[in-house]
């Protein structure tokens, strides 16, 4: 299975390279215009989610307490 990213390399070579347009390219590629198109709004959040973790990881070891006087 081809990805999305070789998908939009692949177009952007036809344009570029043959100079065709974004729909005949995206015919040629078997690609979706919408999808050669999209780009991503998602921001960086790996320091967040690094900090969560820790803070998971800390409170591990407590939460498992309460479940042994069951």
């Amino acid at each position: 299975m081809v990805t999305p990213d070789l998908k939009r390399e692949a177009v952007e070579y036809l344009q570029v390279q043959l100079g065709l347009s974004e729909r005949q390219a995206c015919e040629i590629a078997g690609a979706d215009r919408k999808m050669v198109r999209y780009r991503s709004q998602r921001y960086s959040d790996t320091a967040l989610r690094g900090r969560l973790r820790d803070l998971a990881n800390e409170d591990a070891g407590s939460a498992t307490v309460g479940f042994s006087s069951f």
